[in-house]
């Protein structure tokens, strides 16, 4: 059976004693109609004043909770992405001071990318005409309630899932989330048209989304934290061109991370005449963080990779 639920109400936090809209058997298929994580406060004409008077994120708007008839602690609720598709014909990425991977005094203003998303398949930067960069539209957030009660910040991820932001949860995978309380009380939220692996500058192309998922609970199974499966060969809208990469080298992953992207942002500014707060974004609507070592002390290696497909002429 396929349901629907509106985004007419939304929850902005994780709690066990929230009411479910929703009672589904394993097997059904939902639609969801889900808000961008700003809560729809920008629109397409937004400005980088608009950030400035945004207030703090106090939690993403998640549409939910769905009960799962049968779910039962120690259960595995298996949440197959059957569709993602933008609500809405734009998207926005946002720097915000002192958010994100790379410090305050490097980005200490507020800035604002708007994305054409009407194409339905590919994201057009508002302000240049040479970058376009391939939808690849999948959940941010995806989780089952916490054992835990009281509320719980939708920001970081959890045992549950939640903000996980993983990629590669576009149409065609498998989310597979432990369950924690009766009934599993899932939501979903923070659809992002495109994203690079770390969302670097804290934003991706963020969108309001219809989202159509199908539930098949698990009882056989049980699973400590989250885990997935892709529908086949991962980034093919990107790769067709190859990548150029930077990296950096340490004894610590997030020292390297931030000097790997500080490296892209550098080449993109000199390679590409890009603003810093474009390059900024475009790493992290399309740029793949990378553990390349992790064994040979005391330095690691971690990766910055661009898909130069990204750049038209």
């Amino acid at each position: 059976m396929e349901h629907f639920l509106d985004d007419k109400t939304v929850c902005y936090n994780w709690d066990n004693s929230t009411e479910p809209r929703l009672v589904i058997d394993s097997g059904d298929t939902v639609v969801f109609c889900t808000r961008d994580a700003a809560d729809q406060y920008y629109t397409a004409d937004s400005t980088d004043q608009d950030v400035s008077r945004k207030g703090p994120l106090v939690g993403h708007p998640l549409t939910g909770p769905v009960y799962v008839s049968g779910a039962q602690p120690g259960h595995t609720l298996a949440v197959q992405v059957l569709e993602v598709v933008p609500a809405l014909d734009f998207g926005w990425t946002a720097i915000r001071p002192g958010r994100g991977l790379l410090p305050e005094s490097e980005f200490p203003d507020h800035y604002l990318q708007i994305w054409d998303l009407m194409d339905g398949r590919r994201a057009f930067m508002k302000q240049r005409s040479d970058i376009v960069v391939p939808m690849n539209p999948f959940p941010g957030i995806m989780g089952t309630a916490l054992d835990s009660p009281g509320q719980h910040s939708t920001i970081p991820p959890r045992k549950n899932g939640g903000n996980m932001d993983i990629k590669y949860l576009i149409a065609g995978s498998i989310a597979y989330l432990p369950v924690f309380v009766e009934g599993a009380l899932f939501c979903v939220g923070d659809a992002h048209a495109a994203q690079g692996d770390g969302e670097v500058c804290i934003t991706a192309i963020e969108m309001s989304a219809r989202v159509r998922l199908r539930f098949t609970l698990l009882q056989a199974e049980s699973i400590p934290e989250p885990r997935f499966r892709t529908p086949g060969l991962l980034d093919l809208a990107t790769s067709a061109e190859g990548y150029f990469a930077t990296t950096a080298h340490g004894p610590d992953l997030y020292e390297c991370s931030q000097r790997a992207i500080c490296y892209m942002i550098e080449h993109l500014v000199k390679k590409r005449e890009l603003t810093r707060e474009e390059a900024y974004v475009l790493c992290s609507v399309c740029v793949d963080l990378k553990i390349n070592e992790i064994v040979d002390s005391p330095n690691w290696i971690v990766s910055a990779f661009l898909p130069e497909s990204v750049f038209v002429s």
